[in-house]
């Protein structure tokens, strides 16, 4: 039986999520009002379109469609700007390692995020090559915690959904996997994650025994 692995991008294989913050928060100020990083959690592994909705209502701000639409295209710009000199040195610890010991294996490798940018930031870490297949915003019309970006990944890694293994650090996430029907490993707070099947708060404690035995 042919395994897949699926690896969510911000928060777990680089920390993209501080210039996404940034980048709301930006937006947030020019619209008058403050954006903490304690309401930034609400946005983990949600949409941008899901974000700006709830950024919205933080601020109590009422917007035609157009203003929306402008908004969106204004935050994604500010974001591009922020990550335009990400560079290797913004992988998350241990990362590598594990991808490295897929790809000597032959394991299809797959990218499963909400991101839109998921292409060019693994580019810019020098990633890219270990991934068979990319599936993100582009792709897909339901957000997490739908599962379809883990399926439509699975697809075209053509592995069965159940055998497919998906890391993720957003609770959204979890439950897409666990909808999935896939073997979730929450990266991050277990407390916060706990509905994923396993849990490690980063790579440095996979073990590549842990990772033979799932294969």
């Amino acid at each position: 039986m042919k395994k897949g692995f699926i690896f969510d991008l911000d928060g777990v294989i680089v920390d993209t999520a501080k210039y996404h913050y940034l980048a709301w928060k930006k937006l947030a100020n020019e619209l008058g009002f403050e954006f903490t990083q304690e309401q930034n959690e609400l946005f983990k592994g949600v949409s941008r379109k899901r974000c700006l909705e709830i950024l919205l209502a933080i601020g109590k701000i009422e917007a035609t469609q157009e203003q929306f639409d402008t908004w969106m295209i204004e935050k994604n710009l500010d974001y591009l700007e922020f990550i335009k000199n990400m560079d290797e040195s913004e992988i998350l610890p241990d990362v590598p390692k594990v991808l490295e010991f897929l790809k000597e294996r032959n394991i299809p490798i797959a990218l499963g995020s909400a991101s839109k940018n998921a292409q060019p930031i693994l580019e810019k870490v020098g990633l890219l090559s270990y991934f068979d297949t990319i599936v993100d915003g582009n792709n897909v019309t339901k957000a997490k915690p739908d599962p379809e970006v883990f399926l439509l990944a699975a697809k075209q890694l053509g592995v069965d959904a159940n055998n497919c293994v998906v890391f993720e650090d957003a609770v959204a996430g979890i439950k897409a996997a666990n909808a999935a029907q896939m073997t979730s490993i929450g990266i991050g707070d277990k407390n916060v994650l706990n509905e994923a099947q396993f849990n490690f708060i980063d790579f440095t404690q996979i073990s590549t025994d842990f990772i033979k035995n799932l294969i």
